[in-house]
């Protein structure tokens, strides 16, 4: 689906609110169509980028009490803002407000993919985006992952693939993706959402224009994930595993079969570790198959597609011990499906962080049932432990780099000393990434002899 026209904004008074990188997009992009921009965001000149600070806008920072919200006549807002009650006060008065995705839609003239769910969503978002561009050339990946739409949607492409979030589905009315993948939804974020329902709903949003000519991309047997979808009339294709008969792309013995046809892919020199990975793999050739993409296209990228960062990387055997980086698992699903994942004998897993609001119980029965271990870090090392059974051997550690050395003392061999903290970096760390990479210095320093 291609928007016919870009929305006009000449002459209109547009307020955007919060100047990270999505709302310097909005803003500049509003500013190039003719619009009288105010851009706001509750800290002080000096925090913002510089980006921000030479914006063709009137800026009213630290703190958003200048600002005439119900004078606007359009109210854009960055996905990491929620919802304040003037810009609530401004809506009853009939003011639009939208967020950056659906503003950048407007101008959208290439089919779009979006790749929603709680996990999974940047390995799928960049390994479907590697595929198409292996065939039809100039193809966008970003979106909530790295650039966002804003920043990119002039220029020429052939596809865009976005990675799309709750945050930015909040406020997307007409958004409409040719081809929609759902992965899972699971908690996160009950911090921002009053529930999980509605939390399910936002992820929901990306559904519900899509036409019979649309594509809808969902795990098979799903019933939240179907619910979902079918707030829309796009087509649906299922992926799943041996268990899930209804999956047109059905992951088995390391082999993807996609079922229409027959035809098969070797998954077992693909290197993206874990189970929910294949599932990933099966998710990604579902909508590229839906979007046209030939099987050689497909089957070049993931024979070297070497996954992203801080996603079930694996950094290095020692001693016989595996030593993998899921920093990004920054909910208890997540965890959860690293730890089911991982071909291990036992798992020794370092969890804890900032707490986001969710049950740790599945994670500490999957634990359980592995007679793994786990070491506790962090904010959330009260309530993790707390969860654990006495089946689970549990440490606590004061910081990461001590984690990873009782970890290697706790472990023997044909074991994995898993990262996989089920909450967010912010009690130590400024980000996931910084998390990882601390992660995978204290593994080398303790894998060359050197603890200090």
């Amino acid at each position: 689906m291609m928007n016919a026209a870009p929305s006009s904004l000449s002459g209109q008074d547009v307020v955007v609110v919060g100047l990270g990188r999505s709302g310097v997009a909005a803003a500049s992009l509003c500013a190039r169509h003719g619009a009288r921009v105010v851009a706001t965001d509750s800290r002080p000149l000096m925090e913002l980028s510089e980006q921000a600070r030479a914006l063709d806008a009137t800026l009213l920072v630290g703190g958003h009490e200048e600002v005439k919200f119900n004078e606007a006549d359009r109210i854009v807002i960055s996905p990491g803002v929620p919802s304040l009650e003037p810009i609530e006060s401004a809506r009853a008065q009939g003011v639009s407000v939208i967020g950056e995705l659906e503003l950048a839609w407007s101008f959208c003239s290439a089919p779009v993919l979006a790749v929603g769910g709680t996990n999974g969503k940047s390995t799928v978002t960049t390994l479907l985006a590697e595929m198409l561009a292996a065939e039809f050339g100039a193809v966008f990946s970003g979106g909530n992952l790295g650039v966002p739409l804003s920043e990119v949607v002039e220029e020429t492409w052939d596809a865009l693939v976005l990675e799309v979030s709750s945050f930015q589905l909040e406020r997307a009315p007409t958004f409409r993706p040719a081809i929609g993948v759902l992965l899972n939804i699971s908690e996160d974020h009950l911090d921002r959402y009053d529930s999980f329902e509605h939390y399910a709903a936002a992820k929901g949003n990306a559904f519900v224009n899509q036409a019979g000519d649309d594509t809808a991309v969902l795990p098979a047997g799903d019933a939240l994930c179907e619910q979902q979808c079918a707030r829309g009339a796009g087509k649906r294709s299922y992926f799943g595993n041996t268990t899930a008969s209804q999956a047109d792309y059905q992951v088995a013995d390391d082999r993807l079969l996609e079922r229409s046809t027959g035809h098969l892919i070797d998954l077992r020199e693909v290197r993206l570790f874990g189970e929910h990975n294949r599932l990933n793999i099966a998710a990604t050739v579902a909508a590229a198959r839906a979007f046209g993409t030939s099987w050689q296209s497909i089957e070049e990228v993931l024979g070297s597609f070497e996954g992203l960062p801080h996603r079930m990387q694996w950094i290095r055997c020692a001693e016989g011990v595996d030593y993998y980086d899921d920093s990004k698992a920054t909910n208890v699903d997540a965890a959860l499906c690293a730890v089911q994942g991982v071909k291990a004998k036992r798992v020794v897993l370092i969890a804890g962080g900032r707490d986001k609001g969710g049950s740790y119980a599945p994670l500490a029965a999957a634990l359980a049932s592995r007679a793994g271990a786990v070491i506790v870090i962090g904010e959330a090392a009260g309530r993790i432990a707390a969860a654990m059974p006495d089946g689970v051997e549990l440490r606590r550690a004061a910081t990461l780099a001590d984690a990873v050395l009782t970890a290697a003392a706790m472990a023997t061999r044909g074991d994995a000393v898993l990262l996989s903290p089920a909450c967010s970096s912010f009690d130590q760390y400024r980000s996931y990434g910084e998390r990882g990479d601390d992660f995978q210095q204290a593994v080398q320093r303790l894998t060359d002899g050197v603890t200090r």
